[in-house]
């Protein structure tokens, strides 16, 4: 050293060189946050006031949710990957809007995939609902699932992606509370999948905790998922499985008015019958049609 320089302490180049990025030591605490499973939720332009709620619903029972502006596209999804990479998440919930009437909900795993369409029906938010249940916000969840998950091959990957998108919040995340107070249930009834969310009560006696006594309030938000198609890769790739039961809204509403077209086609139809049969059938002469006009006459 030269004059006028002093020796630096011991670790204080590590120090620099770590602030200015030289010098990268994965640690424990950063290797952790790296493995964390994030969710990206954003939707389209033309939500309504009730999927924004629902929206709004989903981002309070996911603490590991990362929130995104309204996409202005709707036919390039590879957009969302591009998203989710720079939000660092490993998941996305995407709310696709038709018409400002239809709500169609995609789940993937990006950037690789698979990924998930599916209708959603029934909607009621927690502010509609007003139910008396009540649990922790940021709290875990305890995944329930219906049996029949088990039974085919597609509903097997439905249930696996469904555990990974609702049951990210672990331990590790620092927006998740080490409580598990609530029940996330999965049922599958008429080709569909009915989500409820149950907030667990239990007795007033704390000392010791009886699972016999053990009860569940609903909390909300109820919703109902209609699965259209699967994909291999994150929004595109190959179909893995397309639901032969599911039939389109705008079908739906087509049916509608050509059933009310009928009911005014009949109606016609029978007005003309029934002048026909008059025509054919024409009334006798009344006797005592001009009984009354003579007798006025004579007064």
């Amino acid at each position: 050293l030269g004059p006028g320089r002093q020796r630096a302490p011991p670790g204080t180049m590590a120090k620099d060189a770590r602030a200015g990025g030289e010098l990268d030591v994965p640690g424990k605490a950063r290797k952790g946050k790296r493995d964390l499973e994030k969710v990206l939720l954003l939707c389209t332009r033309g939500v309504t006031h009730r999927h924004r709620h629902l929206f709004q619903d989903l981002m309070q029972l996911l603490p590991s949710g990362k929130k995104e502006n309204k996409l202005d596209t709707k036919k390039d999804k590879d957009v969302v990957n591009e998203i989710a990479e720079l939000k660092g998440c490993t998941s996305c919930i995407l709310f696709e809007v038709r018409k400002r009437m239809d709500l169609y909900l995609w789940m993937a795993k990006t950037p690789n995939g698979p990924s998930v369409k599916f209708h959603v029906q029934n909607i009621h938010t927690m502010a509609e609902l007003k139910l008396t249940g009540n649990h922790l916000k940021g709290s875990r969840a305890i995944l329930s699932f219906h049996g029949a998950f088990d039974e085919q091959p597609h509903l097997q990957l439905l249930k696996e992606l469904l555990s990974q998108i609702f049951g990210s919040s672990t331990k590790k995340h620092q927006k998740t509370k080490p409580f598990i107070d609530h029940v996330f249930n999965f049922t599958l009834a008429d080709n569909r999948i009915w989500f409820r969310n149950y907030q667990i009560v239990l007795s007033d006696d704390r000392s010791k905790t009886n699972f016999d006594k053990m009860q569940l309030v609903e909390v909300g938000p109820r919703f109902v998922l209609n699965p259209v198609k699967m994909f291999s890769g994150s929004f595109k790739g190959q179909v893995l499985y397309e639901n032969p039961n599911y039939v389109s809204p705008n079908t739906v509403r087509a049916d509608e008015r050509r059933g009310k077209s009928s009911r005014y086609v009949q109606k016609v139809k029978a007005k003309k019958r029934r002048k026909i049969h008059e025509e054919k059938n024409a009334k006798a002469p009344d006797e005592f049609a001009d009984l009354w006009q003579e007798h006025d006459l004579s007064d």
